[in-house]
């Protein structure tokens, strides 16, 4: 999957577009929630190097949040790593050249779900 798949994507599932919050990093893009803002990706350009690979080639990557209990399910061979820039214990990193899209599009829902307001419960007595 692309940039520009990942993208379209996004924008057709959730209606999010991306915003470009970081003015020295024109490439990287960050989808958040329109209601609370918080994101649910990030995508940039990464060197493989940076995944244990022994290339230089710089990449597409997505970093998404993902529940705790999804933790360990998806491995290297789906292309998805330990995040990259971020917390480790929350969010993993998809390498998109590497990734078949259904495993993109799945996680890219976790994502989105687990990042969305939840609603409160009201307690009845």
């Amino acid at each position: 999957m692309t940039k520009q798949q990942f993208l379209k994507y996004c924008l057709d599932a959730y209606g999010t577009s991306p915003d470009y919050p970081f003015e020295d990093l024109l490439e990287t893009a960050v989808l958040r929630h329109a209601g609370n803002r918080k994101w649910y990706a990030i995508v940039m350009r990464v060197s493989r190097r940076k995944f244990g690979f022994d290339s230089d080639e710089v990449i597409d990557v997505v970093n998404l949040k993902q529940p705790t209990e999804m933790f360990g399910s998806f491995g290297a061979v789906d292309g998805v790593y330990p995040a990259y820039h971020m917390n480790k214990l929350h969010w993993i990193s998809v390498l998109l050249p590497d990734a078949p899209q259904d495993v993109v599009t799945f996680l890219t829902n976790a994502s989105f779900e687990s990042t969305r307001s939840k609603m409160k419960s009201r307690r009845t007595t």
